[in-house]
């Protein structure tokens, strides 16, 4: 499917796996037009129950996304500002909690609000090589504005996480596994190569060999849990299960496991 250069945000799904592409070259910056977008696209990916996974990516070869658009920060009024990173804001928590895993494709560059969305999906891969990543707000005099103070904390520690910010400084995505907020990073000749890589990975998580349900349930029970005191974040965990025992999934794959066969799930 070709992409609509009219578009900021580009949408297409394919074999359960729906992809959303931030498309505003040459640096795929963000914009209230962009995250309005964004926005849809998350939701449009939520309500169709054919797909069970969704990739990010970043239009080109050499940017995820760099963030705000500055001069869109700079020239409007203050209470636009708000506004926008109160949407932004929205926009990313209703990824985070969309009961489908979401994978951050790390095609290039993924600094400052680029590197927030990412930080709101379930999973961050990169690609070798491909750039750096971080959170240089304060160097403008400013922080991150879009969650990126609290999953950042999250994925790392709270004491890594302000030295990180506070310093402002980028690194690489390699160091970026090594410190914990990026899950892997891939060795691939080209973006299409990587991609490629990263679509197999989503296909898998998804029918018929992943049983995506549970896999959403396990990232509603993680998402949410790690907010809730552990009494009641194991309390939803017991209910989430038990609405999976009741599942067409789950009865295939006891079915399966106790017939020695294969499970093919359907997502239901």
């Amino acid at each position: 499917m070709e992409t609509d250069n009219s578009r900021l945000v580009d949408y297409r799904a394919k074999e359960g796996v729906a992809v959303i592409e931030l498309c505003n070259p040459p640096m795929n910056c963000l914009t209230f037009e962009m995250m309005h977008e964004l926005d849809e696209a998350i939701l449009k990916a939520r309500f169709d129950d054919e797909v069970h996974a969704i990739v990010l990516r970043g239009a080109g070869d050499r940017v995820f996304c760099a963030g705000g658009d500055i001069r869109m920060l700079h020239a409007v009024a203050p209470g636009f500002r708000y506004a926008f990173l109160l949407h932004a804001s929205e926009t990313l928590d209703r990824l985070e909690h969309t009961p489908k895993v979401v994978i951050a494709a790390l095609n290039g560059h993924a600094v400052g609000g680029g590197l927030e969305i990412a930080l709101a999906a379930d999973l961050r891969i990169a690609r070798q090589g491909a750039g750096k990543t971080g959170l240089p707000e304060v160097k403008l005099g400013l922080m991150p504005g879009i969650g990126g103070t609290k999953r950042l904390a999250r994925l790392v520690n709270p004491s890594r996480a302000i030295e990180l910010m506070a310093s402002g400084d980028l690194v690489t995505f390699e160091e970026a596994k090594r410190l914990g907020f990026v899950n892997d990073v891939w060795e691939a000749a080209s973006t299409e190569e990587f991609m490629d890589k990263v679509l197999h990975y989503a296909r898998s998580l998804g029918p018929p060999r992943g049983a995506a349900k549970a896999v959403g349930h396990i990232k509603r029970a993680v998402q949410t849990g790690s907010e809730l005191p552990a009494e009641a974040a194991q309390a939803l965990e017991r209910e989430l299960e038990q609405v999976l025992f009741q599942s067409d999934d789950a009865k295939e794959g006891l079915g399966a496991y106790l017939g020695k066969r294969k499970p093919e799930f359907r997502g239901r």
